[in-house]
């Protein structure tokens, strides 16, 4: 007799970001709403009522000096901080009461500032964490070895190889990412990230200890991830590749919202200019 422990269950899409069309956003939202986000710590406010949204397919910049709320507010995005006034939407859906694994399940992925790869995990393995959310067998199934558990390794490892190779990263598959330079670690965080299928992509500054040639490379992945159709917001300090590659640019200062535009609108805003370029 089958028990259900045994029989196979629903399976999760393993494609890769992009390969449907996922996403209703006919509600006439954003893909993501922040609306008067505030956070507080102790008598120092981070955050001061911040409100955008972000278009499905568009990549965002979010730029300020050292200090303006940035990371904060990628926080609060994706869970790890909640916030004391204000929401997020996601896909028109209120995010307060979801946990971060709920968050990422639902479609929202990130990298942080400093590499938070396994280091003793070879790059293969560490893609294949990020692909956790998307997978059903759980410990029963890695006790069982039922045929379906093993059908879905063996989807998850091409799935994982396919975004080593998009990322430019298959010939490492079987290194230890701690034994990279930073720049091919930088990229496994991204196909790690890419892993859960996100349709929302956060990148906390992810050219952070890059050279001018792993800056521009990087620059091409992540047009080549917009073409995947999977929205992007970043965290940068290189202004040219910020620029560069946004769509649309979020200025923060001192926990405000100073300006939102196009690149260029932001260039010229004077405020911008006098807050965050130290010209006058």
């Amino acid at each position: 007799m089958e028990t259900d422990m045994m029989k196979e269950p629903a399976q999760e899409n393993l494609s890769l970001p992009g390969d449907d069309s996922s996403g209703d956003n006919s509600q006439g939202h954003g893909m993501l709403d922040v609306r008067g986000l505030t956070k507080m710590f102790g008598g120092v406010t981070a955050q001061d009522n911040i409100s955008f949204s972000i278009e499905p397919g568009i990549v965002c910049g979010l730029i300020g000096p050292n200090g303006a709320g940035k990371t904060t507010l990628f926080n609060m995005i994706t869970g790890i901080y909640k916030p004391d006034y204000g929401e997020v939407l996601f896909n028109g859906n209120p995010t307060r009461k979801m946990a971060v694994h709920q968050l990422v399940r639902a479609g929202i992925a990130r990298t942080f500032q400093h590499v938070e790869l396994f280091g003793s995990m070879t790059l293969l393995e560490n893609v294949l964490v990020g692909m956790h959310v998307r997978t059903t067998s759980g410990f029963w199934g890695a006790v069982t070895r039922m045929p379906w558990v093993m059908k879905e390794e063996r989807q998850a490892r091409e799935k994982a190889m396919e975004l080593l190779e998009f990322t430019g990263l298959a010939e490492y598959a079987h290194r230890p990412a701690g034994d990279l330079p930073v720049g091919r670690q930088k990229m496994a965080e991204i196909a790690r990230a890419l892993a859960s299928d996100p349709k929302l992509l956060l990148l906390d500054e992810p050219a952070a200890g890059l050279n001018a040639v792993e800056t521009e490379a990087l620059g091409r992945l992540i047009q080549r991830v917009k073409k995947r159709e999977v929205t992007m917001m970043l965290v940068e300090h290189d202004m040219s590749l910020a620029m560069g590659i946004s769509d649309k640019v979020i200025v923060l200062d001192r926990g405000k919202k100073l300006a939102e535009g196009t690149p260029r609108e932001v260039q010229n805003n004077q405020e911008v200019m006098e807050a965050y370029l130290g010209q006058g």
